[in-house]
């Protein structure tokens, strides 16, 4: 093995994220993961049977990630709206969350089953930005736009490959879309 440490299923999934993130789809092979990963295949046959469990796994582990996040954000549901958004926002724009989204998202155009639970998710989601907004004092269909105007900016981020906003920006993104 070309590490000194053992890789772990973890390992494997995070290198399979940032590979569908960067490269697409397409360029998910075990050729490609390897040598991202300076390992032989012995080391993914340790863990998976073929390309097939291995993706099984991503979407799983995608799934769960997304689940414990969704739950963590419907927790702040008594938190005091500005500070629920900015904790909302905060917890979407980490690192490895980031690379998730663009992985999934683009994994998402190709397979109608993951694009099927990316909707979900982001349904979930929208509905817990939107009562954020509601719960601040704004009207359905001004929350509407301000959710929608959230999603759309944070999509966009994802897709211009800018990295992750600081937290600077942040608070002023947060102040902004809390503008009567």
């Amino acid at each position: 093995m070309g590490t000194s440490s053992r890789l772990g299923v973890d390992d494997w999934l995070q290198a399979g994220y940032a590979t569908v993130a960067d490269e697409g789809l397409s360029a998910l092979k075990l050729d490609r993961l390897c040598s991202r990963l300076n390992v032989t295949k012995g080391s993914f046959y340790w863990h998976f049977v073929d390309m097939a469990a291995y993706r099984q796994a991503l979407i799983e582990s995608w799934t769960k990630q997304k689940d414990d996040e969704l739950r963590e954000i419907e927790q702040l549901g008594d938190t005091e709206p500005r500070e629920r958004l900015s904790q909302m926002i905060a917890l979407l724009i980490k690192p490895r969350h980031w690379t998730l989204e663009r992985a999934m998202r683009e994994w998402a155009r190709s397979d109608k089953n993951i694009a099927a639970a990316v909707q979900a998710a982001d349904r979930r989601l929208f509905e817990q930005v939107r009562k954020a907004f509601r719960d601040y004092g704004f009207g359905t269909e001004e929350a509407d736009l301000r959710a929608g105007t959230t999603f759309a900016a944070g999509i966009g981020l994802l897709h211009l490959s800018v990295g992750t906003p600081q937290e600077q920006q942040l608070g002023k993104f947060t102040d902004f879309l809390l503008r009567p």
